[in-house]
């Protein structure tokens, strides 16, 4: 199952009950020390909301679908890994929304990293579960590895050097390969947005000044490390009905810009920024695909 719908769908209703209501910086601003109102619609909020996703999805998708008893599957070779990258992405953005909405509350940098970043960790278990139950998916193992390694990333930074200094990033351009599975592949921009993996790229955005300290170079310049796949019109490489996939790995040098970074008074305009920031700033790009070839982008999404 595609996590990337419950990722997008959880991030967007979190940010707006949290952030978006309201219009003062005062409120934005974190507490300096426990707040315990704070806190407390914090956990209500995403418990709720977890809770209401996964009925949801209970009700939605996997009652299309009959159940089965517990399994496993080994799905480790399907698409080229891109699904396991947006599991990556999925843990690791969910974790950073759980620490940074109890980093508001003035909840301790210990509980932000035990009960806040684990957050995406938690949801993203509880979907790979219900896969396991169903007919259709399984319980996967190498999902979960990738789940781990989402959350890992964030809280290692955050144990390591207080902050994010490598950012997983998101970009997407739409390709024909939709066109040809549009029930597999997502009929209509949005739905390829989340479902087209040929059009998806992550990347790992690092800041420079961070690493390097210097003030040559601005504080929110980013260096941006991407990956990507094509030819997919099937997650099997092997499936009988579509043998002419012509499946290609793709790595992508960039700059970016870490909007977090970018320094301002209105906490209204930084949460913004922050909510922003999970998409890579297009610029110009080097691409190596897997048959060797160096591409050029004036431009990339």
């Amino acid at each position: 199952m595609n996590r990337f719908y419950c990722y997008i769908a959880f991030l967007l209703v979190v940010s707006n009950s949290l952030f978006s209501q309201s219009k003062l910086n005062q409120f934005l601003k974190p507490s300096d020390s426990l707040h315990i109102s704070r806190r407390n619609a914090v956990v209500i909020t995403e418990t709720s909301l977890a809770t209401l996703t996964l009925v949801g999805l209970n009700q939605l998708w996997y009652a299309d679908y009959p159940r089965s008893k517990f399994k496993t599957i080994n799905d480790s070779g399907e698409w080229l890994q891109m699904d396991k990258i947006g599991h990556i992405f999925s843990s690791y953005q969910l974790g950073s929304i759980g620490a940074s909405t109890l980093n508001w509350a003035g909840v301790s940098k210990k509980n932000q990293l035990l009960y806040g970043s684990t957050l995406g960790l938690g949801f993203l278990t509880a979907v790979e579960i219900m896969d396991g139950f169903s007919e259709e998916w399984g319980f996967s193992w190498t999902d979960m590895a990738a789940n781990v390694a989402g959350t890992s990333l964030y809280a290692g930074q955050e144990l390591l050097w207080q902050e994010q200094r490598i950012r997983l990033k998101y970009s997407f351009h739409r390709t024909q390969f939709a066109q040809q599975r549009p029930d597999k592949l997502g009929d209509g921009f949005s739905e390829e947005l989340l479902k087209d993996y040929n059009g998806q790229t992550y990347w790992l955005s690092a800041n420079i000044s961070s690493f390097f300290k210097t003030e040559h170079i601005p504080n929110w310049l980013n260096v941006a490390f991407g990956y990507g796949a094509n030819g997919m019109l099937t997650g099997d490489p092997n499936d009988i009905l579509f043998l002419d996939q012509n499946r290609t790995r793709q790595y992508y040098l960039s700059l970016d810009v870490d909007l977090s970074r970018i320094k301002t008074n209105s906490r209204f305009l930084k949460t913004l920024f922050d909510v922003f920031n999970v998409i890579k700033v297009p610029f110009p790009a080097l691409e190596l695909n897997g048959n060797g070839r160096i591409k050029w982008h004036y431009i990339y999404f």
